[in-house]
């Protein structure tokens, strides 16, 4: 039997676990010990403890050598800290004058000290976005999560145009570097080159062009004709 939980109960440390395996976990996909621990930056012993703990507590299933999901009960309190954070990443940006890439930190400390009647304020000013700054879907009031279609800038042909939709990135100086190119949610490119065995991508974005490496190249993730 599963003690009973609430959000008001759930301590910053156990969010954090959430919302890193929601991130981990794409359709359902069980996220392993390593994995939680490299994301959240501590060591495995701790992460198979607080795994014990969100398992006896009915946010996590733990299947040995397999990894763990998140329940019914632990998805809804992960989409509940993914929305605030969205959200206020994109009411600094919106309202307050950050870039995008300084948000992050921000929103990471923010969203577990505001209150649910702050966020939806903040939801409302914003006039209910549907995306945060970095293209990344924000769940709705009810958790529902619209998840978009995309397929990374490096898997685009040679000649084809393409928006991109979203930058899987978190780090300030790559978000800093493609901001600086205009690479950012919204924009239309070309792929006007490609070199093989992971060489650099050649884009086109505003009569400009700019070669990118393989792996920023991946986390460019575009809307093609078969995503829209």
């Amino acid at each position: 039997m599963h003690a009973t939980v609430t959000q008001d109960t759930l301590t910053r440390s156990v969010e954090d676990y959430l919302k890193a395996i929601y991130r981990l976990s794409p359709e359902g996909r069980p996220a392993s010990t390593s994995e939680i621990a490299h994301l959240l930056e501590l060591s495995a012993p701790s992460v198979s403890g607080m795994v014990k703990r969100l398992s006896e507590l009915g946010l996590l299933e733990h299947a040995p050598y397999k990894g763990v999901q998140l329940t019914e009960a632990g998805r809804r309190a992960a989409l509940r800290m993914v929305r605030r954070h969205r959200l206020i990443e994109a009411y600094l940006v919106e309202f307050l004058g950050y870039s995008w890439d300084a948000v992050h930190p921000e929103a990471e400390r923010l969203e577990h000290a505001v209150s649910d009647t702050l966020v939806e304020r903040m939801a409302v000013a914003l006039g209910h976005p549907s995306v945060d700054p970095h293209g990344d879907p924000i769940p709705d009031a009810d958790g529902v999560v619209r998840e978009l279609a995309c397929t990374p800038l490096a898997d685009i042909e040679v000649g084809e145009t393409v928006e991109i939709r979203r930058v899987d990135e978190r780090d300030p100086e790559r978000l800093r570097y493609l901001g600086e190119m205009g690479l950012v949610p919204g924009v239309v490119v070309t792929v006007r080159d490609r070199q093989p065995f992971g060489g650099p991508v050649t884009v086109e974005v505003a009569g400009e062009r700019h070669s990118l490496g393989a792996e920023l190249a991946h986390v460019l993730l575009c809307a093609t004709e078969g995503d829209r």
